[in-house]
């Protein structure tokens, strides 16, 4: 399974919603802190591309020596309908500078040197530290996953349900009369999460892992093509 460093530095990396909050900063008047692209350093510093007129970047500016601190906040929704759609969210804090220079004009670059990460997802909830975080790789998957899902809901209804029979025969017997509808909802190197609807408010997930971790797509058809194959015999 990802560990809690590499899942945060997956979300960090992902376009999932973030937001940039500035404790004191007054933003009763202003947009939300929303980063137009966020990165990580090789020593593990997130970096946030703000227009240049932007609340953060004056405060950041006008901080100079002093520790001005942050906290960037994401939500990762899931990109299929099902019920609990919000999947996880990740909190990464610590002191915010600008960096003149490396952005395109009327933007500019603030790091966000990391203090502190938590992440409270599918997986559960625990705390990050800045050495696991920096050394951590976001997931293979990250940018592709979005697509994959929405492929696997729309074009493979019957292979996926066909998966609750690779849980077991209480649980297969326990599918067989409902047909609950099954819907991919995570998906990562490691393996496929499902979640099976059973109606309104009844509803449970299931981890499918691959035989070995895939480093791409390709790698990722067979493992899937393995998957459906086994549910199918």
């Amino acid at each position: 399974m990802p560990s809690a460093a590499e899942r945060t530095r997956t979300l960090v990396q992902s376009t999932r919603s973030a937001l940039l909050v500035v404790p004191g900063l007054d933003l009763a008047r202003a947009e939300p802190l929303v980063p137009e692209s966020r990165s990580v350093g090789p020593e593990g510093d997130v970096f946030l591309e703000f227009p240049a007129d932007c609340p953060a970047v004056r405060a950041a500016t006008h901080a100079q020596g002093d520790k001005l601190t942050a906290v960037l906040e994401i939500t990762d929704v899931a990109p299929v309908s099902v019920p609990h759609r919000i999947r996880g969210r990740a909190w990464v804090s610590g002191w915010l500078t600008s960096v003149p220079g490396i952005a395109e004009p009327g933007r500019m670059m603030l790091r966000l040197e990391f203090g502190e990460g938590y992440v409270d997802d599918l997986w559960g909830a625990e705390d990050i530290e800045p050495e696991d975080f920096r050394d951590a790789a976001a997931d293979p998957l990250v940018h592709h996953e979005a697509e994959l899902l929405q492929h696997l809901a729309s074009a493979h209804d019957e292979q996926m349900r066909a998966l609750c029979g690779l849980l077991g025969e209480r649980t297969a017997r326990a599918c067989a009369p409902n047909r609950p509808s099954a819907v991919p909802v995570a998906l990562d190197r490691f393996g496929l999460r499902v979640r099976f609807i059973e109606n309104s408010k009844a509803c449970f997930d299931a981890r499918f892992e691959f035989p070995e971790p895939v480093r791409g797509v390709t790698e990722l058809r067979r493992a899937m093509h393995t998957l459906f194959e086994a549910a199918a015999s």
